[in-house]
């Protein structure tokens, strides 16, 4: 599967990554939506118990198989960029830090994303918790630092997203893309 095509847009929970996937979307671009959040939706339908909140590595696995489902489903996608609202990196990253069991960097080197990930440093401002998102900013920060060590260790460039309205985030996304040798959507 050709990952150099899929983006990975992840960071510190509540920095504006779904909002700025919208944003992408609005402007054509395929885009697959964060996996934690419809696991919690299909979990608080169903009365399950894989919620971050109840059971955090459970919840990690499930974001760990959808991840690898976005994926294969993404390669169907027409071409051009396809744009992920966090991911395999972000599961595998939390289920490691929960458990200690080594799944991050086999499951990164077998399954990349593009080498440029961009990452939504903690914006306070804008952090809000919701039925889905119960954590705090304390907790957001903490999967933020795990990240931002996680990414370059996997020998990604991680690009920082400006604290700028979303339209600027996303010309700012499609500029650093563009100025790579890579496919143009």
């Amino acid at each position: 599967m050709d990952g150099n095509r899929f983006v990975l847009i992840t960071g510190c929970s509540g920095g504006g990554k779904s909002t700025l996937l919208a944003e992408l979307q609005a402007r054509g671009h395929a885009v697959v939506e964060e996996p934690g959040r419809r696991i919690v939706r299909q979990e608080l339908a169903g009365g399950e118990r894989a919620l971050p909140w109840v059971d955090p590595a459970a919840f990690a696995r499930r974001a760990i198989d959808m991840a690898l489902a976005d994926r294969a489903a993404a390669a169907t996608a027409p071409a051009g960029w396809v744009f992920f609202d966090r991911g395999l990196i972000d599961a595998a990253a939390a289920l490691e830090s929960l458990t200690g069991q080594v799944v991050l960097a086999p499951l990164a080197r077998a399954h990349p994303y593009h080498r440029t990930v961009f990452l939504a440093p903690p914006w306070p401002e804008i952090h809000t918790p919701d039925a889905e998102r119960r954590h705090g900013l304390d907790a957001a920060v903490a999967e933020y630092e795990r990240l931002e060590r996680a990414l370059p260790a996997l020998g990604y460039t991680v690009a920082i997203l400006p604290k700028v309205p979303v339209a600027a985030r996303a010309d700012f996304v499609l500029a650093e893309l563009g100025r790579e040798d890579v496919i143009r959507p």
